[in-house]
């Protein structure tokens, strides 16, 4: 009997043991499980700092290029005006209205003057400047004008903009949020933890000038006689340029670039802009850079804009070349409306004290248009890479499938969603991707 009860006792702390390693083991299965998703997470938002951040770099490196191309290109067209001095003069002459030359022949009872007399005789002359273009609608008045008339009655201000509908809609184009997006892309990119690494491309060389170079510009006796009788024969002309510009007013931004080009080709008649001017301190600076800055980056996002809403997949292109020029015009459309959006409130804010239109900022303006074109690119990709998966011709399928869900979920985080053609294309490759990897 005691033999059997030490048994039975034996038994039942080996059952008791084996229990507690069973719950052992599962416990330990679960907390492995929870650190593995805890992984993945901590593993996406890694990848996506990661890229952030790259799209950083490469907009930092694009504006230090962009900014040594300009700063090069003021400098060249300096060093051609000092070697060029009789040209650049006589230039400037021929400019002139032809009833000038009457009235100065009248007044002094002389011959036509030759063209050996021509650059003596521009001394005389200052000159004479263009109107300047008439805008397409009527802008409210600035607040000196009103200041200054007082019969007039002020102007109701403007309603403040209504705020942006919550599904985004240009036309009959109307964007819609699809969750299935993120799910693919968080299930494909689980199968595949390596990450490609974009090759940015190599900035272009541009060339230098040296320091030496720069001073001798600079001390030349021509340079400095040239903006000293500038700041002397100007004075009208720049005063006239001075309150044109501060007068200005416009509703649209079409009205902006077109008095930027005519600010800017009366300028150029002046041996150095900036030289000139700092010696008028009442030229609003603030005003006109805030001019040319709307105008300059209206004219860059509206042809970006305008490329890729009119890009056209060849279909004869190699894939891989293919896909590479859709990724690129993405990078540039997201790059450009990334940084238009890190200062749009500060932009903002100075157009509508200075009277610049602002609207074309907002999310219903050309941001929003620029934001639902990249749908054109995510439903060419998409088509593509289901087109090469459903011919079996490629060797890389998963690699291939992956890079088609990255695209996807970057457009829909990007344009905030799928207009219907593009979610008939994301469900077409969501199709073949789900049976790959049931397989």
């Amino acid at each position: 009997m005691r033999l059997q009860s030490s048994s039975v006792i034996i038994l039942m702390k080996a059952e008791r043991e084996s229990k507690m390693r069973k719950e052992e083991d599962e416990s330990l299965i679960i907390y492995l499980k929870k650190e593995v998703e805890a992984a993945l997470l901590r593993t996406d938002s890694l990848e996506k700092e990661n890229q952030e951040l790259q799209q950083e770099v490469v907009r930092l490196k694009a504006q230090i290029s962009s900014l040594k191309a300009h700063d090069n290109e003021r400098k060249s067209m300096l060093w051609k005006k000092l070697q060029n001095p009789i040209d650049s003069s006589k230039t400037d002459v021929f400019l002139q209205k032809q009833s000038d030359f009457v009235k100065v022949s009248e007044e002094h009872s002389s011959p036509r003057p030759s063209i050996q007399e021509l650059p003596s005789r521009k001394e005389k002359l200052a000159k004479v400047p263009n109107p300047p273009p008439r805008p397409t609608s009527v802008a409210p008045s600035s607040p000196k004008e009103v200041n200054s008339n007082k019969l007039s009655p002020a102007p109701a201000p403007a309603p403040p903009p209504p705020p942006p509908p919550p599904k985004m809609s240009v036309g009959s184009k109307t964007v819609r949020r699809v969750p299935e997006v993120a799910e693919f892309y968080r299930l494909v990119t689980r199968r595949d933890v390596h990450m490609e690494n974009r090759i940015n491309s190599a900035a272009i060389p541009v060339v230098a000038f040296t320091p030496s170079m720069i001073g001798e510009i600079e001390n030349r006796s021509t340079y400095l006689s040239a903006i000293k009788s500038d700041v002397e024969k100007q004075k009208e002309f720049i005063n006239f340029l001075i309150k044109e510009v501060e007068s200005a007013a416009f509703k649209e931004i079409s009205d902006v670039k077109a008095f930027v080009k005519w600010l800017d080709d009366e300028l150029s008649s002046l041996v150095d802009e900036r030289a000139v001017l700092k010696h008028f301190p009442q030229w609003p600076e603030r005003k006109a850079d805030a001019l040319r800055e709307a105008a300059f980056n209206y004219r860059d996002l509206i042809n970006l804009e305008s490329e890729v809403s009119s890009f056209q997949d060849n279909k004869k292109e190699p894939l891989i070349r293919a896909l590479g020029r859709m990724q690129a015009l993405q990078d540039r459309l997201e790059r450009s409306v990334n940084n238009t959006e890190r200062t749009r409130e500060s932009m903002i804010k100075r157009y509508r004290d200075l009277q610049i239109p602002w609207e074309w900022l907002l999310n219903t303006g050309l941001i929003g248009q620029m934001k639902l074109s990249s749908l054109r690119l995510a439903k060419d990709y998409l088509k593509r890479i289901t087109k090469e998966l459903q011919l079996n011709e490629c060797s890389g399928e998963e690699n291939l499938l992956l890079q088609g869900a990255r695209f996807a979920y970057r457009v829909h985080q990007f344009a905030g969603g799928f207009d219907a053609e593009t979610t008939h294309a994301f469900q077409e490759l969501k199709k073949i991707g789900m049976g790959s990897l049931k397989q």
